[in-house]
């Protein structure tokens, strides 16, 4: 009899122990990873340096349709916002060949940083980022508090930026 009550509960416990584990996961958010960029005009940013402001990390690529239809977004925010400290970091897709980057940054007149990642060094850092576009926001104490596949929701973002400004 006293088995049958132990064998009841270990159901019961697994369940109490997995609630648990996924309310603490829910509840904390990651640290941004601590790299540095190159962007394609040779600038090196150091990720941690940027701390103490709103940050947007974006993966994408010159191919993907959903991603050139971000960009006027992302010039947008950057007007809208860079003056009052926002950065956005937009980081090439290893496969993306470089003059194609640099050649649509030119095209697109892209004031915010644009990156190479060509060994995949920045997309690992990240999660193994490999479905873009993705973008991440950064609050500025460093923590990642949004993940975003696909197009991104201007309205979220823009309300994450002016709280963390």
């Amino acid at each position: 009899m006293f088995r049958s009550k132990v064998f009841s509960l270990g159901p019961l416990l697994l369940l109490l122990i997995t609630c648990i584990i996924a309310w603490q996961m829910l509840g904390s958010e990651k640290i941004a990873p601590d790299i540095m960029l190159k962007t394609i005009t040779g600038k090196q940013i150091s990720l941690a340096s940027l701390k103490g402001k709103p940050i947007i990390v974006t993966f994408w690529a010159t191919d993907c349709p959903s991603c050139v239809k971000e960009i006027p977004l992302f010039i947008e925010l950057y007007e809208q916002f860079h003056q009052q400290g926002l950065k956005i970091i937009a980081v090439s897709m290893t496969y993306n060949p470089p003059n194609l980057v640099v050649k649509m940054a030119k095209n697109y007149r892209i004031p915010y940083e644009v990156v190479l990642d060509p060994q995949s060094r920045i997309a690992k850092a990240f999660g193994n980022v490999s479905i873009i576009p993705q973008t991440f926001f950064i609050s500025k104490h460093g923590q990642i508090v949004l993940e975003q596949l696909g197009l991104f929701d201007i309205k979220k973002l823009t309300q994450l930026i002016k709280k963390n400004l």
